[in-house]
């Protein structure tokens, strides 16, 4: 073999490993629907007469799936999800989002922070009147789609 033959022989390899690479990149899993929160849709500023943080926290879902209705997952979701996330939410007593903490990270790391920006971008909630103050715990249920339910407001997993 001779070195011009073996310059093309080494050409052809990286050329086609260059094709098995895109083509892999292009097939592999899609994270984009988690690389942009959207905009949530404005809502007016409101109070919940809630007494309890269980009832607020249907007050605070109602409130999430208000702000972005592009998002929810409509009807069942499937037995095996994308994401799974439990959120703690401090909202001060005039409904203002003042600390977000994941109390359990969801297994697809690009979930995690989208999951949070979610929450802050659909700020202020409905302010607890009666509360004072509260903590908001839910449990986000995303599909791979991007859109999610909420525990508190989900229509069940087939």
């Amino acid at each position: 073999m001779t070195t011009s033959d073996s310059a093309s022989v080494s050409s052809r390899w990286v050329k086609w490993w260059a094709a098995v690479s895109v083509s892999l990149l292009l097939c592999g899993p899609s994270y984009s629907q988690f690389a942009m929160v959207p905009t949530p849709l404005p809502a007016p500023h409101s109070s919940s007469d809630a007494e309890t943080e269980l009832a607020y926290a249907v007050v605070a879902a109602k409130h999430i799936y208000a702000s972005f209705p592009i998002r929810i997952f409509k009807g069942r979701l499937p037995p095996l999800l994308y994401g799974v996330a439990v959120t703690e939410t401090d909202i001060d007593g005039k409904g203002n989002v003042v600390e977000v903490r994941m109390r359990r990270k969801p297994s697809a790391p690009e979930v995690e922070p989208w999951i949070l920006s979610l929450i802050r971008r659909a700020g202020p909630f409905p302010a607890p009147t009666k509360l004072g103050k509260v903590t908001h715990v839910e449990v986000w249920l995303v599909h791979r789609s991007g859109n999610f339910q909420l525990h508190t407001l989900t229509e069940g997993q087939d």
